[in-house]
């Protein structure tokens, strides 16, 4: 079966970003470190595949290079260059992926797709680089709560202030 992984960045008090700006999210790539793109790089890039949602693409504006990227979107959004667009279920769209020959796929965000793609029991592992930032208020990695136990695989420092965490999905 096809592995799926969560790759996040958050900052100290548990924030993917900060409550946004008159209905604009703030991108990561505007406050995380250079050592985190380079490990989300290198992680996704071996996956193959990249799933996010509509908004995160907007925030990130473009689709990434060398790796599809896959966007969950309402039926009716304008086609994206370089993008597939999805509505499929969770389940439905890894054994698509699995179909088309990848064996790893990269869940990059935001809240509703991590949720659900979690509560859908899909995720094996999740990646979170712990960025040295305070927004006291922001958007949280799942947006209802949940109770999955983890176990912590390795832990790396990506620079002098910059923790990386990977914890393997308690099943």
């Amino acid at each position: 079966m096809i592995k799926a992984f969560i790759i996040v960045a958050h900052t100290v008090d548990g924030f993917i970003a900060p409550e946004s700006v008159q209905g604009q999210s703030v991108a990561s790539t505007v406050w995380t470190s250079g050592a985190d793109k380079k490990k989300f790089v290198e992680l996704t890039k071996k996956a193959g595949v990249i799933v996010m949602g509509l908004n995160t693409y907007n925030t990130i504006g473009r689709a990434l290079p060398n790796r599809l990227n896959v966007v969950y979107a309402p039926a009716g959004t304008p086609q994206i260059a370089g993008v597939e667009m999805t509505a499929k279920s969770p389940i439905d769209l890894l054994k698509d992926l699995e179909a088309r020959g990848f064996s790893e796929v990269a869940i990059c965000g935001g809240s509703t797709i991590y949720t659900m793609f979690m509560e859908a029991g899909l995720i094996d592992k999740i990646y979170i680089t712990v960025e040295p930032h305070l927004f006291g208020r922001g958007l949280t990695i799942f947006n209802k709560p949940l109770d999955i136990k983890l176990s912590l695989v390795k832990s790396e420092n990506l620079s002098s202030d910059v923790l990386f965490l990977e914890y393997k999905i308690g099943k």
